[in-house]
């Protein structure tokens, strides 16, 4: 089956406090959009690749390219409003093929680790989709209506990227209205009425949100 990655970088950055948005900023002499390219790159799945930025930036991400001699084929294809839009974009870039397996992923998490990148594709063809998650480390309590209730811990788990398709089921996901529930792909799904299939992720998988996580990112792409 043909693979394929949407990676979005349409963050603003805002948190990080910083002049460029987040997948531009420096991690280990590079990039962080760098990082996550490569990542998939170096995969054995090694998909094509489409990166969906804000046009304001694609010709900022251009010079950077130049700059650090960074030469990995890729497909820019304009950022929408919302994520949402984004990745229906970079998945209308995708030639009719009712036979492939489409994986997205954040721009800002240069970390997923080629295991969970094999995975990802494997399980989706299996079952129709994987969300990558890890399991809560800390407890969890639900506030509702002023009152909080404690959630059992096993149950609680955090999701990540890449979350990947059949490339059908995530078209008939992202033909529906755009919602303000849309947290992510795995929503967008399941609200298209497909049960979503969870694998497991890595700790290491970090977001790049806030400025210490790039100090965590270095640590780890160290080996420390």
């Amino acid at each position: 089956m043909k693979k394929y990655v949407i990676i979005v970088a349409g963050g603003s950055g805002s948190r990080m406090q910083a002049a460029v948005p987040k997948q531009f900023l420096a991690l280990n002499g590079r990039p962080v959009l760098m990082h996550t390219v490569a990542a998939f790159f170096n995969s054995a799945s090694n998909p094509n690749i489409i990166i969906v930025l804000p046009a304001a930036y694609q010709s900022y991400w251009e010079q950077l390219c130049a700059e650090y001699n960074f030469n990995i084929a890729h497909q820019l294809i304009n950022g929408g409003e919302t994520r949402f839009h984004s990745v229906k974009n970079g998945l209308d870039a995708i030639a009719e093929d009712s036979d492939a397996l489409v994986a997205v992923h954040d721009a800002v998490r240069p970390l997923p680790g080629e295991a969970i990148i094999n995975e990802s594709y494997k399980r989706a063809a299996e079952t129709g989709n994987a969300i990558t998650a890890v399991k809560s480390r800390d407890s969890v309590r639900q506030l509702k209506n002023g009152a909080s209730v404690s959630l059992l811990r096993d149950e609680i788990y955090m999701v990540q990227t890449p979350q990947t398709f059949k490339i059908e089921q995530l078209r008939t996901a992202y033909n529906q209205p755009f919602n303000e529930g849309f947290t992510d792909d795995a929503s967008v799904a399941e609200a298209a009425g497909f049960p979503v299939s969870v694998i497991e992720g890595s700790y290491r998988n970090i977001k790049i949100t806030f400025p210490e996580d790039i100090a965590i990112a270095e640590h780890f792409l160290k080996g420390l």
